[in-house]
């Protein structure tokens, strides 16, 4: 489980989608919030790409799961990088 969120965290697709994911967010933050457009995000992203690439050893249940963690672990690497160029904007 662990190698496999390991191999998760250096996905650049996964990267790219949360990253999307976070300038959609503060782009549109006014309008929708910004707990569950994140949530909701984090959890899509977790499932669709476990369900359309090709697999690996790891059963589906597994590899969501482990895409929970490792999109959680990027999306606060993430913000923490958005926080950061805000604060430096100002």
């Amino acid at each position: 489980m662990i190698d496999l969120v390991f191999s998760q965290l250096t996905d650049v697709f996964r990267i790219g989608l949360i990253i999307a994911l976070v300038v959609t967010m503060l782009r549109t933050s006014a309008v929708t919030g910004r707990i569950f457009p994140l949530a909701f995000g984090v959890v899509f992203v977790a499932v669709i790409l476990p369900t359309t690439m090709p697999g690996g050893t790891a059963s589906l249940t597994d590899a969501i799961l482990a895409g929970l963690v490792s999109n959680l672990i990027i999306l606060v690497l993430v913000l923490g990088v958005a926080r950061l160029v805000a604060r430096l904007r100002r």
